[in-house]
């Protein structure tokens, strides 16, 4: 399995290309619809709702992206679709909605949040839910996460998708995780295991032994997220591609 080079060629807007200035949140439909129209691939994130729904939405907590607080899991469906995004004028979108708005126009990469708390085995939920969409659409199309236990699932689940691991320099201090956790994840212990043809890693930690190693086995490298033209050509040293936002890529030959 390979990713498709529509993934290597165009890059990817981080949670779609938002701007909130322009009234369009990350991960929000009007975000989408920008991506589309200026040709440019998309990264988006599943949440799911308390009705086994996959939302399009990052965080796990509704505090940061809405006026509401709580869990987004807590929540039904059509009661997070009625919750304006700060910034913007629309609710939070459907994974069904997304892929409608998207249909195939343009690469679209889809990041499945961990759903077990602590990078282990407690998920397929989110990812059946997942499945039975993803598995009818139509157009260039890869799915990733964190947790290897749901890239192992997807695999499973949708086994003719390109999967991958979001792979990350894993700083204890930044993640709630244990170090054990962190130690194996830092160092991409499941990329074979997982079926994984990519990664999408840290940008700040593209120089890693272990990225070059899988790079030189033939595993595609994208990272993130990067924030401006000069940080992407550093990137780009390393990475096969980026996932951006804040600034339009250049085009590249």
């Amino acid at each position: 399995m390979t990713l498709p080079a529509a993934f290597l060629n165009i890059p990817l807007a981080h949670r779609a290309l938002h701007d909130l200035a322009a009234g369009r949140p990350e991960n929000s439909r009007a975000a989408v619809r920008a991506a589309v129209d200026a040709g440019l691939g998309i990264e988006i994130d599943l949440q799911l709702s308390a009705d086994g729904k996959p939302m399009v939405f990052h965080d796990y907590g509704l505090e940061r992206l809405t006026a509401e607080r709580g869990a987004v899991r807590m929540r039904d469906a059509r009661a997070l679709a009625a919750i304006p995004l700060k910034g913007g004028d629309e609710g939070i979108p459907t994974l069904e909605e997304i892929l409608d708005l998207v249909a195939g126009r343009v690469p679209l990469l889809v990041e499945f949040k961990d759903q077990d708390g602590a990078m282990g085995p407690d998920v397929g939920a989110l990812e059946a839910a997942a499945a039975e969409l993803l598995g009818r659409y139509r157009g260039d199309l890869a799915v990733m996460s964190f947790n290897p236990h749901s890239v192992r699932a997807l695999a499973r689940l949708l086994p003719e998708v390109p999967r991958g691991l979001t792979t990350s320099a894993y700083r204890p201090d930044e993640w709630p995780l244990p170090a054990a956790t962190c130690d194996r994840l830092r160092e991409i212990a499941d990329y074979a295991d997982s079926g994984s043809c990519f990664i999408s890693h840290e940008a700040d930690d593209l120089d890693r032994p272990r990225v070059a190693e899988l790079k030189a086995e033939g595993a595609a490298v994208l990272c993130w997220t990067i924030r401006s033209q000069a940080e992407e050509e550093v990137a780009r040293q390393v990475a096969q591609n980026v996932t951006f936002e804040d600034y339009l890529p250049r085009p590249r030959p």
